[in-house]
Parts: C-alpha cells; structure tokens; sequence
C-alpha cells in the first residue's frame, strides 16, 4: 500500500458518519420511530424488570451529578 492509499482510507468514525447522513436522507421521522419501536419491543422480550430498573438507576444518578456539578 503506497502513502497515498494510506491517506486517501477513512477512519470507521469518518465511515459511519457518512453511512448515517445517507441513511438520514433516505429515510423519514417515521422510519426512526418504527424501528425504535421494534428494538425497544425486541429489548422487553429479551430483558426483565430488573434491566429497566437498573437503567433507570443508572440514568437517574447521572442526572443527578450533572445537576450537581452544573451548579
């Protein structure tokens, strides 16, 4: 591989990005929304009570220290 194929590869991150933007464009809100749906419906099946509520803890006691570190 010469100097100039090394420089003209993207990063993953840089890949990612672009695959995302073409997706946006070709996509709608509503697509979002429905596979959203889909992965949080396929998310409940696969995990208990317990998940959620150890998220939620989790969620909350970040909130809470980004409140406490802002003031």
């Amino acid at each position: 591989m010469t100097n100039q194929e090394s420089a003209e590869k993207m990063s993953r991150e840089e890949a990612g990005r672009m695959g995302g933007k073409a997706t946006s464009k070709k996509h709608d809100r509503k697509f979002y929304q429905e596979i959203g749906k889909k992965g949080g419906e396929a998310t409940a099946q696969t995990h208990g009570k317990e998940f959620y509520e150890e998220i939620g803890q989790k969620g909350g006691v970040a909130r809470a220290e980004h409140r406490t570190n802002k003031n």
